[in-house]
């Protein structure tokens, strides 16, 4: 028995040179026959050696190949079918008969991927899972038949789960809505580009992959979403939403949920437990506070033409309220892009070059606040984010 090395390059396998198999096939044939030689010319085993070399050469080139066919463009089919499942792309998923299904029941309750419902004739499985949230029921989560062909799905008629569920566990399933009938089976080359595009996909970070699970939660608001590098760990503060689908996002998305740290203001803490069979999980994470802001603007310009009060306020007025409320959580107000703010919601009126005035006065939940030194910032709490009312906004002339 002979070894067949692997050596990979970027151009792929690099086949095996016929001297280096021939070196070991001698060095294991003599390995238990001493005095064993294939070097003599017109022998019957330097024949049969050149023969075995000529089969580790087939051998090695199939070898190769074999490599080189590991990618959405080679594969045949079966082994094309165990790169979608390595990316977790299943054959027939964006053209089988789909449902949308609700699941109701325990909450904090984890509903995993690969999870299997059924309407009495075909079985439907979950595809990217989800929680029962705090009002007991889950999102609509999409689920693909199992067996390719088109048929009606009508409403309220997935009602049973076949996956198992803990004794410990309330749950069931109906479909609100009818589902969709596959309009024809996916084609080999239909699933190939799927499969490509799979392993395409790019890991960006811990960061981004939160962000990015967190934003798709119903009822965040992306404005509110951080992700703070704390020491150990992270601190992760949500706005919005309901916790136990957020919680279910970011247990999704961290690899190790025990490096996940709440504010050291116990009382902006949040913590969920999930409840993912056989075990329960506490997810912690911050929820934001609000800073109630009120803003008060002098201006005064240099032209010559009445300008009337009222309009510049009717019109720097919402863009004020906008850029504040606009504002991502812990991020600061910054005097100078509100200025060019302002100058840019008046100019149809007030041209910026006709601008002579500008004195800004400001309080945070009810305490007159200042830029910080030498700047034109309002610092924020780093867990928190600005509010304000266009009744908050004093625009007026001096």
């Amino acid at each position: 028995m002979t070894d067949i090395p692997i050596v990979l390059t970027q151009a792929g396998r690099t086949n095996t040179p016929p001297s280096t198999l021939r070196d070991q096939l001698v060095a294991l044939v003599s390995a238990t026959n001493p005095g064993y030689t294939a070097d003599l010319p017109g022998s019957l085993i330097e024949d049969i050696a050149s023969t075995d070399v000529g089969a580790l050469t087939l051998i090695d080139q199939a070898v190769t190949e074999t490599i080189d066919s590991i990618t959405p463009y080679g594969a045949n089919a079966w082994l094309l079918t165990q790169l979608g499942n390595v990316y977790g792309v299943a054959q027939g998923a964006s053209t089988n008969t789909s449902v949308y299904v609700v699941f109701t029941g325990t909450v904090g309750y984890v509903i995993p991927q690969g999870m299997t419902v059924s309407d009495g004739t075909h079985q439907y499985v979950v595809q990217d899972g989800g929680v029962i949230a705090s009002g007991g029921s889950s999102s609509p989560l999409y689920c693909v038949a199992i067996d390719s062909g088109s048929w009606a799905v009508p409403a309220s008629t997935v009602t049973t789960i076949i996956t198992s569920i803990p004794s410990s566990i309330t749950l069931s399933v109906t479909n609100p809505q009818p589902g969709i009938p596959s309009a024809g089976a996916e084609t080999e080359g239909q699933y190939r580009a799927r499969v490509l595009q799979a392993g395409l996909s790019v890991c960006t970070g811990l960061t981004n992959t939160l962000k990015k699970s967190l934003t798709s939660v119903a009822g965040v608001q992306p404005r509110l979403v951080s992700v703070l590098q704390s020491s150990p760990g992270w601190e992760v503060i949500v706005g919005g939403g309901d916790p136990y689908e957020v919680a279910n996002a970011i247990f999704n998305s961290v690899g190790d949920i025990s490096l996940l740290v709440g504010s050291s203001t116990t009382a902006r803490n949040i913590t969920a437990d999930l409840y993912d069979y056989p075990n329960t999980y506490s997810v912690v994470f911050v929820s934001p506070v609000d800073q109630v802001v009120t803003v008060s603007l002098t201006w005064n310009t240099i032209a010559t033409n009445y300008v009337a009060p009222a309009s510049v306020s009717q019109l720097g007025n919402p863009a004020i309220a906008s850029y504040i409320n606009g504002l991502p959580v812990g991020q600061p107000i910054n005097e100078f892009e509100l200025q060019t703010v302002f100058q840019q919601a008046i100019a149809s009126i007030v041209p910026p070059q006709l601008l002579s005035r500008m004195v800004w006065a400001f309080t945070v939940n009810s305490t007159p606040v200042s830029p910080s030194s030498g700047t034109g910032l309002i610092p924020s709490d780093p867990e928190g984010y600005f509010t304000v009312t266009t009744a908050a906004i004093t625009i007026a002339q001096g």
